[in-house]
């Protein structure tokens, strides 16, 4: 059966991309943390896209770094002038989950991360702002910047691989919550 629905849905997909301008991207300040991402943008309308990014990390560091992630983050955006071109402002909504550890965040951030585990998920949303630069027909360029809320869920533990769980705990963060220098190619 979960065959049958997966099938399905992909035809839908499939049927609803046809003739849509579609693209897909890459974040490089994502990549600057060593985290390798995808996007893909669908045109909804003239001045409407769905953008859907993801990114992933597996990664373990030297010295017990970690900065191992995944996140899920949908965006509606609606364009001052026409999709794709010039500015836009955007809502969306974000989930992952998380294990960090040993990191020394610039401008004292988050100071803890540097001597104990952190692990747990996080959920929320914001709204953003960007722009988009047309390259050639079919590669452009973007930038945008997003804030909002997000509900965290970790536990704590002492050091990067060892010891009993010290703290279970929640956050509310306001702050940032997307940040991108996008390079983008077009299928059509």
């Amino acid at each position: 059966m979960r065959k049958y629905i997966l099938s399905f849905f992909f035809i839908s997909l499939s049927a609803a991309l046809w003739g849509q301008k579609v693209a897909i991207k890459n974040n490089l300040l994502y990549d600057a943390t060593l985290t390798p991402n995808l996007g893909l943008e669908i045109a909804l309308g003239k001045k409407s896209t769905l953008d859907l990014n993801a990114g992933y990390n597996p990664f373990t560091f030297n010295k017990g770094k970690r900065f191992k992630h995944w996140l899920a983050q949908p965006e509606y955006r609606n364009w001052f002038c026409e999709a794709f071109n010039g500015g836009f402002w955007g809502i969306h909504l974000h989930g992952g989950q998380f294990s960090l550890a040993n990191l020394d965040l610039p401008f004292g951030m988050f100071p803890s991360l540097k001597d104990h585990r952190y692990e747990g998920y996080f959920v929320g949303g914001g709204l953003s702002i960007g722009y988009q630069w047309i390259l050639s027909k079919r590669w452009n360029i973007e930038t945008s910047i997003g804030g909002g809320y997000a509900f965290v869920d970790y536990e704590k533990y002492p050091c990067g691989d060892c010891g009993p769980k010290l703290k279970d705990g929640t956050y509310n963060y306001w702050g940032v919550t997307k940040a991108t220098i996008s390079f983008i190619y077009f299928f059509k």
